[in-house]
């Protein structure tokens, strides 16, 4: 399972980030394996996600949150 399959109000824990491009990037917002995040909010027609990752409010594009690995709900 992958963070874009998560909904809201969902917490989980990070399993692990995909090898790609954006991956470094994902990393230096502070996402990481075993960091405990939560899904806020999520854009209708494929939009944007909000997550909460240790009181640090991130947006990230669905193709983003499919790179990360989660476990099941925390």
């Amino acid at each position: 399972m992958n963070l874009a399959q998560g909904i809201p109000g969902q917490r989980t824990k990070i399993k692990a980030i995909a090898q790609h491009e954006l991956g470094a990037k994902l990393i230096e917002m502070g996402l990481y394996p075993g960091k405990e995040v939560r899904v806020v909010f999520r854009a209708p027609f494929r939009g944007p996600f909000a997550i909460d990752a240790g009181g640090a409010v991130l947006s990230l594009r669905e193709e983003e949150a499919a790179l990360i690995e989660i476990e099941d709900a925390v």
